[in-house]
């Protein structure tokens, strides 16, 4: 949705998901002058008359989008300004990544605590930037900037999602010249203008496989469509290798299942092509079923266990640990961090009190929990599970669990 602010044209976008964080997006876009139409899982973007450099604090909510768009706005605007950045608390999180990107591409940054300002003086220009660490969001960013920047850019060590992969993508149909090359690097030669384009968007892997985890832990089974199964290959190993099954039904159609008692595992969160870190919440309540102990080590994010103490009340045994419970290479190693988890399984789930939403991804994996337990479990800070997963009553409500919004 960004990415089409920077087309001389209209762009249009399928397969939109009903989710909170797609209307927060409109309603920045919308405010800035760009014209936002959704019909059904159809939007259409116009840029044509965008006119305002300065994003105000939209009234859904916050998100992290505001830093994309400054990098957008700046190739319209020589002085752009967006909310600071909202989202989940699963970490610090710095935007230290993306300051220095819009730097290097030869802009100026002020952070005041409410507002983000940039300025530049005259056109964006190339650079070479090496990414400390492969963020999807900086090197979003990086794509961002450099696209209509003047001259040749080169970016080492991106991300390589598959939704950067589908990002790349949709510029290049848009007009842009983007060549990826071995270990991590993006050769990026920046061109006058962009044209709007046609991109569908990738159905939401992480999703996908937190219904697989719920599926297997649940030892039911669930049809989930609409899913490339080409972006789970780094997820289908361990969930095989614990006991779930999946069968590819038609094309972008999969049901998953358990396929034998769940086993225990060891692993580690990296990014892609490793094991996401948005995917280790709805193993871990898979895991509390195992037979046996199981170990994870998350090396992306300093602080993403902090859903633990919420799955121990319903009745799973966890325990943290500041080692590092793995063979990876870890930021985080003598930090002082809780970034490893130790889960007994398996133990019998029940419902409790009221239990609040802490972010997104945890938010799912509570409800995933809570449908495992027995007894009824609630739910708090609903609007968070909103941004990511829309109506999401109504949807588990089709598989055959009782679930309903107070």
């Amino acid at each position: 949705m960004v990415v089409a602010l920077l087309g001389d044209s209209p762009s249009r976008l399928t397969n939109i998901p009903c989710i909170g964080d797609t209307a927060l997006t409109s309603e920045m876009l919308s405010s800035i002058g760009a014209q936002v139409k959704l019909e059904e899982s159809s939007m259409l973007i116009d840029p044509t008359s965008l006119h305002a450099p300065h994003v105000p604090r939209p009234d859904l909510g916050s998100n992290r989008i505001p830093i994309l768009l400054l990098a957008a706005l700046l190739h319209r605007f020589e002085e752009v300004t967006v909310p600071s950045l909202g989202g989940c608390k699963i970490g610090a999180r710095p935007v230290d990544f993306h300051v220095s990107a819009l730097r290097a591409f030869g802009a100026t940054i002020e952070d005041d605590g409410d507002f983000l300002v940039a300025r530049r003086t005259g056109q964006l220009k190339a650079t070479k930037i090496h990414l400390p660490y492969p963020s999807v969001g900086a090197t979003e960013t990086c794509l961002i900037l450099s696209v209509l920047a003047s001259g040749r850019s080169v970016i080492t060590n991106v991300a390589s999602e598959p939704e950067i992969t589908a990002l790349i993508a949709m510029l290049n149909l848009m007009g842009a010249i983007i060549y990826s090359g071995p270990d991590r690097e993006l050769r990026v030669d920046g061109v006058p203008f962009l044209r709007g384009t046609s991109m569908p968007i990738l159905g939401d892997r992480i999703e996908a496989a937190s219904l697989a985890c719920l599926a297997c832990a649940s030892d039911g089974e669930i049809t989930v469509k609409g899913i490339r199964p080409e972006t789970l290959i780094n997820f289908l190993p361990y969930f095989q290798r614990v006991g779930g099954g999946v069968e590819l039904l038609e094309s972008e159609t999969l049901r998953f299942y358990r396929k034998s008692a769940i086993r225990p595992a060891i692993m580690e969160t990296d990014v892609y092509p490793g094991f996401s870190t948005d995917w280790q919440q709805p193993f871990a309540i898979m895991l509390t079923q195992a037979n046996g102990i199981s170990l994870i080590h998350e090396t992306v994010y300093e602080n993403r266990f902090g859903y633990l103490s919420a799955l121990n009340a319903l009745g799973a045994r966890a325990q943290l640990s500041q080692q590092c419970l793995g063979g990876l290479p870890c930021r985080y190693k003598d930090g002082g961090y809780n970034h490893s988890a130790i889960i007994v399984g398996p133990t019998p789930l029940h419902g409790t009190g009221a239990i609040e939403i802490p972010d997104l991804r945890a938010g799912l994996a509570y409800v995933i929990a809570a449908a495992v337990a027995t007894g009824t479990t609630t739910l708090t800070n609903m609007e968070l599970l909103e941004r990511g997963y829309g109506d999401i009553v109504s949807r588990f409500a089709t598989l055959d669990i009782e679930i309903n919004a107070a």
